[in-house]
């Protein structure tokens, strides 16, 4: 067998003995055993190093010794914030909302007006109770009926009420496509020139 170092990594793999003078040769068409590749953290300075006869207890031993050096490493890595997974109750999930958004007339709460109005900010700050409104990239959404389907619980969609969500959107999950998911609690677009 022989050691080769690739980066900070040390591979093991099967050789194939020459008949004429005994030396280690790679063969093109060795397949490598899984049971005998052993990975290391530590650097090997000796580029040339050969194991001749490696049991498979020193491969095991080497191999215990790094997975115990992983350890180690994973407690000196900061890991991402773990975030509060909130079962949803019977009859609230996303499929559930898709499709009371086909079914209901007017998940915005409009009673026929248009969606189309422009609405300035201290309008959506007033609805901060019952009927919930939030800004999402310039848009306002009446977001009071999607409080118990939304996947972070109703208490992290509340951070939103009454202000420009934009920013916390983007924060935990800005691939959601929410004009789709939120198009039928469109009330109207964000004037910014009040």
């Amino acid at each position: 067998m022989k050691v080769r170092k690739s980066g900070k990594v040390l591979y093991v793999s099967p050789e194939v003995a020459s008949q004429e003078d005994n030396d280690y040769l790679e063969s093109p068409k060795a397949i490598p055993i899984v049971n005998k590749v052993a990975l290391e953290d530590k650097i090997c300075h000796d580029e040339n190093l050969v194991i001749n006869k490696t049991s498979s207890k020193e491969i095991a031993e080497m191999s215990r010794t790094s997975l115990i050096g992983s350890e180690e490493q994973k407690h000196e890595v900061r890991k991402p914030a773990v975030r509060a997974k909130v079962p949803f109750e019977k009859g609230y999930s996303q499929m559930d909302w898709l499709k009371l958004t086909k079914t209901h007339p007017d998940l915005a709460g409009l009673k026929g007006q248009s969606n189309r109005r422009l609405i300035t900010m201290d309008e959506v700050s007033q609805h901060k109770d019952g009927s919930i409104w939030t800004v999402l990239k310039g848009r306002v959404y009446n977001i009071s009926l999607y409080l118990k389907f939304h996947p972070g619980g109703a208490d992290m969609l509340m951070k939103a009420a009454g202000r420009d969500c934009t920013s916390l959107f983007n924060k935990y999950h800005a691939w959601v496509n929410a004009e789709f998911l939120l198009e039928k609690c469109l009330v109207g677009v964000l004037d910014n020139n009040p």
